[in-house]
């Protein structure tokens, strides 16, 4: 009968876990068991093994709202949770790979990309059989009661996640995965001390509403920025509204009903950055996302010119400059259909 991985670490960050028996949540070969196990820690969920015997292992650790994970299965599985509600999770792959859905997002999570369920979005994975993850589970409630004091109101619109993070990549947080590792392996009592993990907790959510991007990711870049006048407001709804259309700094001066000067003025004064630099700036997100979720979208330059970009070597390095990895590594990161 196959037994559960052995308790080594394929790299520091997962090493933590593995060296304080005290943390093993299961170590199983049984089906039932590992659902169950697994369903205590997260909720429970439709578990499908492919074709070979479970040797499954989970590691837990506390810290207030939120908790670190690992997880293996040791077999293929498919993972059918349905919405998380109650949380939110950041998956984080030390070895093997899975296919994530999210709502309507889906990615190929691997070494490099990291996946982030949005909590009232329906989750369907499928993990390798090599797949091993570290995971952090944030309660929804702790993620938008902090979202709420840095807005400083609560959000009127839902708090939703772009799915996948190249969280190898993005040093605040793969910096801060270092520190929770050292934490628990170094300082084990004071993680589990209501006052420290309360702080871990609050610095966990923030570093994740700072670095990956959400649907209200520019109400927070805009908290506590000098309130616009009322023209810059009107052309940044115009660029949003029309961002695939030609658009020229004198057809946005139009729409402002300012002088050209008075427009770029207001932006730079206001927004830090010229009118058709926000304009890229929307464009590249534009991009981004149907790399990510436009299956009609087939190619880089197809996703380019929809939104503009007929320089190719520029777009590319624009792309890389503001999300960290070229066009295409995006464009592979959507996982197959």
């Amino acid at each position: 009968m196959p037994q559960p991985p052995a308790a080594t670490a394929a790299e520091p960050l997962a090493g933590a876990l593995l060296n304080d028996p005290t943390r093993l949540v299961f170590a199983s070969t049984d089906q039932a068991r590992t659902r169950a196990a697994v369903g205590a820690v997260f909720k429970p969920h439709k578990l499908t093994i492919g074709g070979t015997t479970l040797a499954a292992r989970m590691h837990h650790a506390p810290l207030g709202a939120v908790s670190f994970n690992r997880l293996a299965y040791g077999a293929e599985v498919q993972i059918e949770p349905g919405p998380l509600d109650d949380f939110l999770l950041v998956q984080m792959p030390v070895a093997g790979h899975a296919e994530i859905r999210c709502g309507e997002q889906q990615i190929l999570s691997d070494h490099e990309t990291a996946s982030v369920l949005t909590p009232s979005d329906a989750v369907r994975m499928r993990w390798s059989h090599d797949s091993d993850q570290l995971i952090v589970r944030i309660e929804r409630g702790a993620l938008e009661r902090i979202c709420a004091a840095y807005l400083g109101h609560r959000p009127q619109q839902p708090l939703r996640f772009e799915l996948g993070m190249a969280w190898r990549r993005l040093a605040a947080w793969y910096q801060l995965m270092h520190y929770l590792t050292d934490t628990l392996m170094l300082a084990p009592d004071a993680a589990r001390h209501p006052l420290t993990a309360c702080q871990l907790e609050q610095l966990v959510i923030g570093t994740l509403l700072t670095v990956q991007p959400h649907s209200l990711t520019q109400a927070l870049l805009m908290r506590g920025k000098p309130l616009a006048p009322r023209h810059v407001k009107l052309v940044e709804e115009y660029i949003h509204a029309h961002a695939h259309a030609p658009l020229t700094p004198a057809a946005l001066a139009e729409v402002a009903g300012v002088s050209l000067r008075g427009l770029y003025a207001g932006f730079r004064e206001h927004r830090g950055i010229s009118p058709m630099a926000y304009l890229r700036a929307v464009r590249l997100e534009r991009v981004r996302h149907d790399l990510l979720n436009d299956r009609a979208v087939d190619s880089v330059t197809a996703a380019a010119l929809r939104w503009g970009f007929s320089h190719l070597g520029r777009f590319s390095i624009e792309y890389r400059k503001s999300f960290g990895e070229p066009p295409g590594q995006t464009l592979r990161r959507r996982g197959p259909a």
